[in-house]
């Protein structure tokens, strides 16, 4: 069996654009699907993967950790996410031709299943930037947290911590606590709430301030506290904070995970499947992970390949926690894509088909051509000028 071609389908869903790769075989009818959607580097990743096209025609699908370590070393310049993403993208592709190839899901393949169901959570507003990012007054905040619980969900994540600077007013972590008390009234003590802090609080002590007034909460994790990179400042926030901290969604391979685990930088790790190089990439990260005593949440606000991806890692996944999912965050979300796996009550079921047992619509695809995406950093500068983390 051999690769003979890799195209992209670029697929524009509003909040983001949706990077679909097809990796097509010398068998008949036999290819398969992958997603390396990355925000705001649509064209760069869709670049990417024609750049790392010539290295893998010819070569038999099937070999997935040989042809990562090609595409990877073969590079020579250490790839960052943009070539992550591209590589992320090709992989997934090659474990959905590998199921098809045997008649079997793709979850089998990666060690068989360890849960009967998958949890999932999502977002306020779905795939609305500004409720995602920006929902910082409390009664708006709890209409959209009950539309998210109405639709079956168990589990969301909101993003109300201010963009801010080096340190954070008393007014400000004020009123993050009361953000997060009236969203906990709200939706009672049987909702997990994670909060994502975007790595906005410039430094480790401000983040520790808006940690400390959402402790009471209960949070099933707060989420990217500083910026990415700095472990020494995640290992002070993890032994300071009384509520379980998470981060990871900017890193890739297993490399730079290595390295937080190591230095115990968080309780729960979020590699996200379309950057991290992959799924066996994301399979070394879980085991660093277990051995450090540590979760795994993929970090997934993409399509629906993406979501698929994900279920099938998390099938097999021993010490996955939970997973982020944004099945809605379109009106035809579900047309793009044949065959979607659908969640019930909170949960997404274990899928039988091979592959990944799914089949995008090139039709409906094109019906959704590449659009700019809202450029949201220019929300994030202070009132005196000075342009921050979003």
């Amino acid at each position: 069996m051999k690769i003979t071609s890799i195209r992209s389908i670029v697929v524009n869903a509003q909040m983001r654009n949706w990077v679909f790769v097809k990796v097509e075989t010398d068998q008949d009818g036999l290819y398969g699907w992958g997603e390396a959607t990355l925000n705001w580097k649509t064209r760069a990743v869709v670049g990417a993967i024609e750049d790392l096209k010539p290295l893998l025609l010819g070569r038999d699908p099937r070999d997935i950790e040989q042809i990562c370590r090609i595409l990877q070393k073969h590079s020579y310049y250490r790839l960052g996410i943009i070539g992550m993403t591209a590589i992320s993208g090709i992989e997934h592709a090659l474990w959905d031709i590998f199921g098809k190839s045997v008649g079997l899901p793709v979850w089998r393949l990666l060690g068989g299943k360890v849960r009967d169901r998958v949890k999932l959570y999502t977002h306020l507003g779905l795939g609305d930037m500004a409720s995602v990012y920006e929902t910082f007054d409390p009664e708006p905040m709890v209409e959209k947290a009950q539309a998210i619980l109405e639709r079956g969900y168990r589990a969301l994540k909101v993003v109300f911590i201010p963009y801010l600077h080096q340190t954070a007013s008393p007014a400000a972590v004020s009123h993050v606590e009361k953000l997060g008390r009236r969203l906990r009234e709200a939706v009672g003590q049987d909702v997990e709430i994670m909060i994502d802090f975007h790595g906005r609080p410039g430094t480790v002590s401000a983040a520790l301030q808006f940690i400390r007034a959402l402790e009471p909460i209960s949070p099933l994790f707060c989420e990217e506290p500083i910026q990415p990179g700095d472990t020494e400042g995640m290992r002070q926030i993890v032994q300071q904070a009384r509520c379980p901290i998470a981060t990871g969604e900017r890193l890739v391979g297993v490399r730079e995970f290595a390295d937080l685990l190591g230095a115990r930088g968080a309780n729960i790790v979020q590699p996200d499947l379309n950057h991290c190089g992959g799924l066996l990439e994301a399979r070394k990260i879980a085991a660093f992970a277990e051995v450090a005593q540590a979760g795994i949440a993929p970090h997934n606000p993409n399509g629906p390949l993406a979501g698929i991806a994900a279920l099938h890692f998390a099938v097999a996944t021993p010490n996955f926690v939970i997973q982020e999912a944004m099945p809605g965050s379109v009106p035809w979300y579900h047309d793009v894509v044949r065959q979607p796996v659908v969640a019930t009550d909170g949960y997404w079921p274990v899928p039988d088909l091979p592959g990944f047992g799914v089949e995008v619509d090139e039709k409906e695809a094109a019906r959704h051509p590449f659009v700019q995406e809202v450029l949201h950093t220019a929300n994030a500068v202070l009132d005196d000028g000075t342009v921050v983390d979003w």
